[in-house]
């Protein structure tokens, strides 16, 4: 069978410049002095560099009209996806808990 091709894991940053500042014509320095965070911080958001925190999931929602729960779970996705992509080995060495196995047979 051959190996399905992975598709790249998609930084939240990369939804903010994509889906929020390019089509809305909002620079990275415009939206930054807007919900009052350094620019540095955007930039290195959209570069990839730097996480969402809730604090900037709740500027952004503020500002997008979205909910904070819809950037960190961006977010939380891409983090999740990342840790499975560099950790498949040694997440295939765990096992099921004997305890839950037994109580599934129950």
């Amino acid at each position: 069978m051959p190996k399905r091709r992975q598709l790249p894991n998609i930084h939240p940053g990369e939804i903010l410049s994509e889906e929020f500042l390019s089509p809305l014509d909002i620079t990275q320095y415009r939206l930054a002095k807007d919900i009052g965070v350094p620019q540095t911080r955007i930039a290195a958001i959209v570069k990839k560099r730097r996480s969402i925190t809730p604090d900037t999931a709740l500027r952004l929602a503020k500002y997008f009209g979205t909910t904070p729960q819809f950037w960190l779970n961006l977010q939380a996705e891409y983090d999740l996806e990342e840790l499975k992509r560099t950790q498949t080995a040694d997440l295939a060495k765990i096992q099921p808990s004997d305890a839950l196995k037994k109580t599934a047979s129950a």
